[in-house]
């Protein structure tokens, strides 16, 4: 009869959560991963395989337990409700004092090492994920007359997204909730004038 593990799968995962979420993916050894999980190289590798394999999953749960508030925007009535609770969901989850600053996806983006092919290439898919989702939600809202015209879904989309990846660099780089919902509030201000108020 094999050994019963001496540790939660759910309590390593959001350990390792944590630690890729502060350091990055390139910055994050498995020496990091080892100490914050308190748990063996060999139990680690036993468990989620190498440190690709377990990044995926701790993006999976990254995406389950802190960006569930986009999803809900994106069923919100109108689309300038969708690009404010995206907005300020954002805002709130890149400050929030018990986990690191801002994103883990724009944290780990910046992938230099060759190894780091496949993870980049993970990353760009998931933001084009979401993208294309918030796309789809403004062509809807276009086509129900709740957006301007001579704006294009596409266009607005990757405002937005650019908006997004720009205030986690700010946090990262230790800007506070209230400037981020300050920039929040300056981009609505500025398309005010093409969404339904």
């Amino acid at each position: 009869m094999g050994r019963h593990r001496e540790f939660r799968l759910d309590d390593a995962l959001d350990a390792a959560l944590q630690v890729f979420w502060s350091k990055g993916y390139e910055g994050t050894s498995f020496t990091d991963l080892v100490n914050a999980t308190n748990v063996a190289r060999p139990g680690l590798y036993s468990a989620f395989g190498n440190k690709e394999a377990l990044f995926y999953k701790v993006l999976d749960r990254y995406q389950d337990r802190h960006l569930r508030f986009m999803s809900d925007a994106l069923e919100l009535p109108t689309a300038s409700e969708v690009i404010k609770a995206t907005l300020y969901g954002c805002a709130k989850i890149q400050t929030q004092p018990s986990n690191p600053k801002g994103c883990l996806v724009v944290n780990s983006a910046i992938v230099s090492s060759d190894e780091g092919e496949a993870i980049r290439y993970e990353l760009a898919k998931r933001r084009d994920q979401c993208e294309s989702a918030l796309k789809a939600r403004l062509q809807r809202a276009k086509t129900a007359g709740d957006l301007d015209e001579d704006y294009k879904p596409a266009d607005l989309a990757r405002y937005v997204m650019t908006v997004v990846q720009g205030m986690s660099i700010q946090a990262k780089a230790g800007a506070s909730r209230k400037q981020l919902l300050a920039v929040a509030d300056f981009s609505l201000r500025g398309l005010s004038a093409s969404l339904t108020v």
